[in-house]
């Protein structure tokens, strides 16, 4: 009998996870949610099953998943492999053409491709695509200044073929969408020069998210969250607290572009954002369908 009773404990357990989970299901069907995708979670054979897993139960619940993917780490292997010299300015990239042809390659190629896969296993149907698909993003030369240590005068910085995105027609990604399939997007894109550009793949989200009115913007990370000076995590930000916290130095380093465009997807039409470490299981589950949420999420407050 106490195993029966314990069973038992454990469907009514499952049962009020999914109760739990209605309002949720209910605010978000038919809403689009933009997810970046990278870090440790790639190379990760569990953490991949259970992103594609995710992603899927998404889509089953009526949510429209639109996946962004990066690979930085992919491209600087297969740089390597090829004996591609590599420079950096910065600490950003410098992309001439060679480097990009193999970015392109590595992006909407291998790793595109592999997340495709995933999800396919899982029992999704996706479609991979980059920026230049359907017209998604035109991109154009990102403009990036460095100050002078000497001088101390700003002087422009040439980083060759990385972009960012100009313009976003969405209507590929609502023909997929609307035909029961999950967006897989390369950060890819074309200028009206006729270049190909590599853009960073939290911008290429943001830049989707504010096109598409977005419920969500999701950017998995390799940390827990925005973290206050004594460790903890904040779990809610509006944009004038983000100025704040990067003016105490609370915020510093990696974290700040990312609020940056978190910020600026939620100024420019995305409901919310959220800053999520994507080493935990299921997170996106956890954040989206239960009352505690599990990340940083960043609104217009």
């Amino acid at each position: 009998m106490a195993g029966d009773t314990a069973a038992g404990r454990d469907i009514h357990a499952k049962a009020e996870t999914l109760i739990e989970a209605l309002p949720y299901f209910q605010r978000y069907a038919g809403r689009s949610f933009v997810v970046k995708y990278g870090g440790n979670a790639m190379g990760d054979e569990r953490a991949a099953r259970e992103f594609a897993e995710d992603v899927v139960l998404l889509k089953a619940v009526g949510i429209n998943p639109v996946v962004v993917h990066g690979g930085g780490p992919q491209i600087g292997a297969m740089l390597e492999k090829l004996g591609v010299e590599t420079t950096f300015v910065d600490g950003l990239r410098v992309t001439d053409k060679q480097t990009a042809d193999v970015a392109e390659m590595v992006l909407s190629g291998a790793i595109n491709k592999a997340i495709v896969g995933s999800i396919a296993r899982a029992g999704g149907k996706a479609i991979g695509i980059s920026g230049k698909d359907g017209g998604l993003v035109t991109a154009k030369k990102l403009a990036r200044t460095v100050k002078d240590p000497d001088s101390n005068i700003e002087k422009a910085l040439d980083l060759g073929f990385v972009g960012e995105p100009a313009k976003v027609d969405t209507t590929v990604l609502e023909t997929a969408t609307a035909a029961g399939m999950i967006p897989v997007v390369a950060p890819i894109g074309v200028g009206e020069d006729g270049h190909t550009y590599n853009i960073n793949a939290d911008t290429m989200a943001g830049a989707l998210a504010a096109a598409l009115g977005a419920a969500r913007l999701l950017l998995l990370t390799d940390v827990t969250g925005v973290l206050d000076k004594q460790g903890s995590l904040l779990t809610d930000l509006t944009p004038a607290d983000i100025a704040r916290l990067r003016d105490d130095g609370t915020i510093s380093g990696g974290m700040i572009p990312k609020l940056e465009t978190c910020v600026s997807a939620v100024e420019a039409g995305c409901e919310a954002a959220v800053v999520l470490d994507g080493r935990v299981p299921h997170a996106m589950l956890l954040e989206f369908f239960t009352a505690r949420g599990a990340g940083t999420l960043v609104s217009a407050g």
